[in-house]
């Protein structure tokens, strides 16, 4: 004997991108805005001229990966059950990647799921972390290994967050768009070489070419069962060098930076990748003072850390590989012999 639940069912989960200064908004209902001091300090004021709502609360969280976590989580969830939200009231994701990840996590599990809208204020939450809808936190085994998806009603990229950008933070961001160009857009990698990202409006194009990019995978893959893996190029090995330093000596974009390096040896020796083409893509980063070498300590020890990857399952480890510029292969057929060299080709002593 069974019964069965019918629930197929297609769900819009359609939502617009602005990238552009933001427009008058009013939201007729509740609303709390998620930020850190950082960015109430220096952009607040901007943003509540700007937005408004029938109730409006900030919420303000410590500022730094390291608080991408529980404690911050339960914060945010206090306030909001104190404030009588309800399935009908807001959040809005007001920060770079850490508030967007946090806020859009609560937004999935407050009365099983509210509505949310992401504001990213850094170059890496703009053309990245603000786009797909995953969310999450970080525990002691690893980063974002809590989570949920769950989609924003809307995303305002605003350049004006960008003017008070410190140099480490844009050039984190940029590490994201190269991501993107290697993997999917051999053109866009070309102008970027070229390109100068401190001007404004190569700068906006260059976001708008990295969204609509994102986009356009997240169309096919909303879940990550398949080509939106390839998003991660670079995530597997700056995961490992985030936690293995406590998520306090480089920025994401920075461990991405060089975890694209890594991918990238491990690519050329696959012959899936020129070293003139791993050059490149090191040259780039260097363009933008990113790092694009780390001391690997123990080669085991951080290869036993992969197995933390939400990609990998069982005894084998899913990695992210370039093939050329402008296309990659999502494989776990990578013999640990192989990756334990090219992680000892980074070790210390090298």
């Amino acid at each position: 004997m069974q019964v069965n639940i019918p629930l197929k069912k297609v769900i819009d989960n359609s939502y617009d991108i602005s990238i552009e200064s933001m427009q008058p908004t009013h939201l007729d209902t509740k609303v709390a805005i998620i930020t850190n001091p950082k960015v109430a300090g220096l952009h607040l004021g901007y943003l509540l001229s700007k937005f408004t709502a029938k109730e409006l609360y900030i919420i303000t969280v410590p500022d730094g990966e390291e608080y991408k976590n529980q404690e911050s989580v339960d914060l945010i969830l206090e306030s909001l059950f104190n404030h009588k939200f309800n399935r009908k009231s807001m959040l809005v994701a007001f920060g770079g990647g850490v508030i967007g990840d946090m806020t859009g996590y609560v937004a999935s599990i407050y009365q099983r799921g509210i509505d949310f809208i992401q504001i990213p204020t850094t170059l890496l939450s703009q053309v990245d972390a603000s786009v797909g809808g995953k969310t999450g936190m970080n525990n002691s085994y690893g980063k974002n290994l809590i989570g949920a998806f769950h989609q924003p009603k809307a995303v305002y990229i605003d350049p004006h967050f960008l003017t008070t950008l410190h140099a480490r933070e844009f050039a984190a961001g940029v590490a994201e768009i190269v991501k993107m160009a290697v993997t999917f857009n051999a053109e866009f990698f070309e102008f970027l070489e070229s390109a100068d990202l401190q001007d404004a409006e190569v700068l906006q194009k260059a976001i708008k070419e990295a969204v609509q990019t994102k986009a356009d995978v997240v169309a096919q893959d909303e879940k990550e069962n398949g080509i939106r893996a390839a998003l991660n190029y670079g995530h597997t090995f700056g995961h490992v060098i985030e936690n293995e330093t406590k998520y306090k000596k480089y920025l994401h974009g920075e461990a991405v930076a060089i975890g694209m390096v890594m991918a990238n040896e491990l690519a050329v020796r696959m012959s899936l990748m020129t070293q003139g083409e791993a050059q490149r893509v090191k040259a780039l980063l260097k363009k933008y003072n990113l790092p694009t070498s780390y001391d690997i300590t123990d080669a085991q020890s951080f290869y036993e850390t992969f197995f933390l990857d939400k990609k990998s399952a069982d005894s084998k480890i899913t990695f992210i590989l370039p093939v050329g510029i402008g296309d990659v292969k999502i494989t776990d057929a990578c013999e640990k012999d192989l990756v334990l060299s090219v992680l000892e080709s980074f070790g210390a002593s090298r």
